[in-house]
């Protein structure tokens, strides 16, 4: 019996939304706190985010339409 190898997607995407989230917040923190200038890095990031996020879900669309049919019961966010 082989064992399916587990796909990184899921915590991937739980990593990329709590990187963009922390982005967003200290950004506008800091845009508060010291202008423009330091904030700009910030929200840079949280948009470098934004756009993995949207890649990573379609990835997992992708996995999942090849996967249709299959038992999904042992599917969790980390597999």
């Amino acid at each position: 019996m082989t064992v399916a190898p587990h796909s990184p997607l899921n915590l991937r995407l739980l990593l990329a939304g709590f990187g963009t989230l922390i982005c967003l917040v200290f950004g506008v923190l800091t845009l508060r706190a010291f202008g423009v200038g330091p904030s700009l890095f910030l929200f840079a990031l949280a948009a470098v985010g934004v756009v993995d996020l949207v890649v990573i879900q379609r990835r997992r669309s992708q996995r999942g339409r090849a996967h249709a049919g299959k038992d999904h019961a042992h599917d969790s966010l980390f597999e």
